[in-house]
């Protein structure tokens, strides 16, 4: 029998025209990171809503990552403040629920970030198995 444990499943909100790109890059590059990264693109990541990040926990999700548009955003000049007050609002929601906030995580990832991302997806998996 295999004893190996998985590696945590990690959903992902990636922006269409900003960490999307850079997703695909490392996919194109063959940068490695585990298949239990899942990502999901929406316009804006400040778009997010606190109810999506809370399903994908109550659907199994190890954790959430929010790869956010930075300064970048076409849509909004306070995009990157919008998205972080999210992030702080469902976490204080996650420790009311008893979930740790360490599970959510955000960090602006660019168009050609493509090692930055696997970076950022390597160290929430290692951080998640702990």
């Amino acid at each position: 029998m295999d004893n190996k444990k998985s590696a945590p499943k990690i959903l992902v909100f990636s922006t269409e025209k900003i960490s999307d790109p850079a997703i695909d890059l490392a996919g194109l590059l063959k940068k490695h990171y585990p298949p239990t990264v899942y990502t999901i693109n929406v316009p804006c990541s400040s778009a997010i809503k606190t109810k999506w990040i809370l399903r994908a926990f109550d659907k199994g999700f190890d954790g959430v990552f929010i790869a956010a548009d930075g300064t970048d955003c076409s849509f909004s000049e306070t995009c990157t403040l919008r998205t972080g007050e999210l992030v702080k609002q469902t976490h204080l929601i996650m420790k009311e629920k008893g979930i740790d906030p360490a599970k959510l995580k955000m960090a602006a990832i660019c168009s050609v970030c493509s090692d930055p991302f696997v970076k950022h997806m390597k160290n929430f998996i290692s951080a998640l198995s702990n």
